[in-house]
């Protein structure tokens, strides 16, 4: 099948090629067996392909699926609580949410919930906090089998400084973790996380159960939070005395390491970009999250120099919504104030949005972008015709402007369709 729109993708990193953008105006994505066996302008794939069947998709254009690279699964109905610092909101608002899903209907309920929401706003592959819970936790990945979307995700794990009820021992993180990951990991689409919350709430004990399961589990994933907020921060060091910074807590037990992702990271201290860099850990860019629970700029140009990988998340829910186009927006407004601004423009806002994430994950050969054999994840956007994103797409503008205005204007109303391997996990009614 060939699908006929305007395509946009980065298959190069444009904060180090100024030619990482590929654009088709009048474009083909040609799709064989759920990857992508061609993409270009339209007329070329065509006369390749004479065979192939056609769908005209030409109002509206397509982009690769979004890539999620931090978010909470349990926090789904803790959105929308502003007004707190981080530590604050997570003692008000979010535990005492995260503590319902000890009862499995109701954590069935709210998976049910996330990966709709996720489909809907065009997000086809996550890294997931999952629930303190197991039960909770399979209960996701249980729902994202159904679904078809990937998820890459974990039991969170933590045993002080929360509500005792998440707590658990670290022979009860041990048993529960291995236990998920012989069911759950490279099950179809599904990976499974290793997840301490963070290294306030995750005693040494709890660090080793982490270091012990990556060593007994090759390719697992690793994911927590590190420099959130100067508070935390501080928490964090009269907890670790012997740790020079933040991620000495994590270096000591062999957590950063390639696939492993940081959440946030606003406030790093001195050597630890370059650290980051050595050992090639990622960090996860929640602009809409910083800023609702002012924690701080991301200090976007220092990665960069450092040479530190990074992506965008949503962080639902200290972020405000599950929209990734939102959060690349709101990536390019924050950044243009922070004390050392950078303007990002639309090259920057999709990688970060897509192929940025699937390195993150360790998944840039299998997604991210439409390079031929990657499996064909896409969102067709397609705005209403009374909404300002048509109003826009009317006029004769560049095709770099459109995508602008993409990033500008929409939301989950101009998601027509979002497709895993070809095949449909979500299509407006």
């Amino acid at each position: 099948m060939i699908l006929r729109a305007a395509i946009f993708h980065t298959p190069r990193n444009p904060f180090r090629d100024d030619n990482a953008l590929e654009v088709f105006a009048d474009g083909a994505l040609l799709v064989e067996n759920g990857r992508v066996a061609a993409c270009g302008d339209y007329l070329e794939v065509r006369a390749q392909y004479p065979e192939a069947d056609v769908r005209d998709m030409r109002e509206g254009v397509l982009l690769p699926g979004f890539v999620d690279a931090h978010i909470h699964y349990p926090q789904v109905r803790a959105l929308g609580g502003i007004g707190y610092s981080l530590l604050d909101w997570l003692e008000n608002i979010t535990l005492p949410e995260e503590v319902k899903f000890a009862h499995p209907s109701y954590a069935r309920a709210v998976a049910q919930e996330f990966l709709h929401l996720l489909a809907s706003h065009g997000t086809t592959t996550a890294l997931v906090f999952g629930a303190h819970f197991a039960s909770a936790t399979a209960e996701l990945l249980e729902q994202a089998q159904a679904s078809g979307l990937r998820i890459v995700s974990g039991l969170v794990l933590a045993d002080r400084h929360l509500l005792p009820a998440l707590y658990q021992s670290p022979e009860e993180a041990y048993r529960e973790s291995a236990a998920l990951i012989r069911r759950f990991h490279d099950a179809g689409r599904l990976l499974y996380a290793v997840t301490p919350r963070f290294a306030l709430s995750a005693s040494e004990a709890i660090l080793e159960v982490c270091a012990t399961l990556l060593a007994e589990n090759p390719g697992v994933r690793f994911q927590t939070h590190m420099n959130e907020s100067v508070e935390e921060i501080e928490s964090v060091a009269g907890l670790f005395p012997g740790a020079s910074d933040y991620l000495a807590v994590y270096e000591r037990f062999g957590l950063a390491q390639r696939r492993s992702v940081f959440a946030h990271n606003i406030h790093p201290a001195s050597g630890e970009l370059e650290r980051l860099a050595a050992c090639d850990s990622a960090v996860a860019f929640c602009p809409a999250s910083n800023a609702a629970l002012g924690s701080g700029f991301f200090p976007l140009q220092r990665h960069v120099q450092a040479g530190v990988r990074f992506a965008l998340g949503t962080d639902v829910g200290g972020g405000t919504g599950f929209g990734m186009l939102k959060e690349g927006l709101l990536a390019y407004l924050t950044q243009r104030l922070a004390p050392n601004p950078v303007t990002l423009n639309a090259a920057h806002l999709l990688y970060l949005a897509t192929r940025a994430g699937a390195d993150a994950l360790g998944l840039e050969d299998q997604i991210g972008d439409f390079t031929v054999g990657k499996f064909a994840d896409f969102v067709y956007v397609r705005p209403p015709e009374t909404s300002p994103l048509m109003a826009v797409m009317r006029n004769p503008i560049s095709p770099e402007r459109l995508l602008g205005a993409i990033f500008t204007l929409a939301g989950a109303e101009c998601i027509e369709e979002t497709c895993v391997e070809g095949k449909p996990v979500f299509q407006a009614a």
